[in-house]
């Protein structure tokens, strides 16, 4: 007899107080616990932005344009992006890039405050901005006009080609042009009105996009813009078999930046743009990208811009054109459209990483992927970190893969098969999930019942 477990049992007790036996089902350490919050940082975002403005003489807009293109005005509480940003401004400390130590020499504010204090932060940005203002020789009248501001923003935000530079001053003026209506960290609203501006963009006139960039020769909707020779391996010794889904932790632009510093030692394939889908190629895909330890001699990596917390980076634009991209993908390497060969990074072994994290809509995405209207299965909750999915209704079955943390997936039918015994209740029902082409024990889908309401058997 199957017995079934309470409601809400799932995430409490079997979560809290039986960890030790839910990874001898699962096979894997529950990962880290995350930095606790720093304490919120003490005024007025819209004063920051303001108060930083006057006394830089930098245009609130920008400020804030650039501060929304990096982090949505999100502080992260603190912790560092990919190539080591910090602060809803992204002052960056990393060998080839030293903003943050820039900015504390320029207001004398610690580092330790322009990493985590919202006013430091944006101070800081103000000042760097307005150095490399005044490196680029913008006078008063200069600084006053917003169009005249395109070069700084390019120098301020990506330190790799002139290519990286243009797509994020661009992304900095499309944000100007499309207006700001946002609740910044901490929930305080934040708004720039739309804005006509011309970008005077100098220097960057004759790259990037429209202006001659290349086109990807893997796949020609994307943008060429190469990693740093050091930041991958030149070859394949493995078929492709996978494709890996990644977040950025960071832009669009300054993770391409980053891949082509020499001192990163991490590249992708691709980059997918949140705003509208855009698309860059940053390493052939006859090359090893470094991107998923293990995996990376059979995948290919696909980054999203964004943060894995904020689930307002995931567009239907990035969803709809990284979905053509795997596809494209998997009819080149012939590989099969699930979850067994589609995973995030977090379900590589041997990864300590959490993307694309909860918030990723893996059902929506397979659903555009395989181009159905979300495919056969009834949908439900899970819980549970690194659940198996077996190839067969068993525990001793091979492990095809994991569902890293609670989830969404869809259900195609259920069986008896092996028992499971955990913190007293046993459960010999098994879910079969066609995303991933195995089942997964019943006891980690979130409802009440053992046996699922409405779903066939198989």
């Amino acid at each position: 007899m199957s017995s079934s477990l309470p409601a809400g049992r799932a995430r409490t007790a079997l979560c809290a107080a039986v960890v030790a036996a839910a990874l001898a089902l699962t096979g894997q350490p529950s990962p880290a616990a995350a930095a606790p919050a720093p304490n919120a940082p003490d005024g007025s975002v819209n004063r920051a932005f303001d108060r930083a403005a006057v006394a830089h003489d930098v245009p609130r807009d920008l400020l804030v344009a650039v501060g929304y293109g990096e982090t949505r005005l999100d502080g992260h509480e603190g912790l560092p992006s990919q190539d080591n940003g910090y602060g809803m401004m992204h002052l960056v400390s990393n060998p080839q890039r030293h903003t943050l130590e820039q900015a504390a020499r320029l207001t004398g504010e610690s580092v330790a405050d322009l990493k985590r204090d919202t006013d430091a932060n944006i101070h800081g940005a103000a000042a760097v901005l307005r150095a490399l203002a005044d490196e680029a020789g913008l006078d008063a009248s200069d600084r006053d006009r917003l169009g005249a501001w395109y070069p700084v923003a390019a120098r301020y935000g990506a330190s790799g080609s002139d290519a990286a530079a243009r797509l994020y001053a661009d992304a900095v003026y499309d944000v100007l042009g499309e207006g700001v209506r946002t609740r910044a960290d901490g929930g305080e609203q934040v708004t720039v009105a739309p804005l006509e501006v011309r970008p005077q963009r100098g220097e960057y006139a004759g790259t990037g996009p429209g202006a001659g960039a290349s086109a990807s020769a893997d796949y020609p909707p994307a943008l060429w813009n190469p990693a740093y020779s050091g930041n991958y391996a030149a070859g394949r010794n493995s078929a492709i078999t996978t494709v890996v889904v990644h977040v950025t932790q960071g832009s669009y632009a300054g993770s391409i930046s980053w891949f082509q510093n020499p001192s990163a030692q991490v590249s992708a394939h691709y980059v997918v743009r949140s705003s509208d889908g855009q698309i860059t190629q940053s390493v052939r895909e006859g090359d090893t990208a470094w991107h998923a330890r293990s995996a990376n001699p059979y995948s290919v990596g696909v980054e999203h811009e964004g943060y894995v917390s904020d689930p307002a980076w995931f567009t239907d634009a990035m969803y709809r054109s990284s979905a053509a991209l795997t596809r494209h993908l998997t009819d080149r390497y012939g590989i099969p459209r699930d979850r067994a060969h589609i995973v995030g990074h977090s379900e590589v072994p041997g990864n300590d990483h959490t993307d694309p994290g909860p918030h990723w809509d893996w059902a929506y995405y397979m659903s555009l992927v395989r181009g159905d209207d979300g495919g056969t299965g009834t949908p439900f909750p899970t819980w549970g970190t690194d659940v198996s999915v077996r190839q067969q209704p068993s525990t001793d079955s091979a492990r095809v893969a994991s569902l890293p943390g609670p989830t969404s997936v869809r259900v195609a039918c259920q069986v008896h098969g092996g028992l499971v015994e955990y913190d007293g209740y046993s459960n010999d029902a098994w879910s079969y999930l066609p995303d991933y082409g195995g089942y997964v024990s019943n006891i980690f889908i979130d409802v009440a019942d053992a046996w699922l309401p409405g779903v066939p058997t198989c």
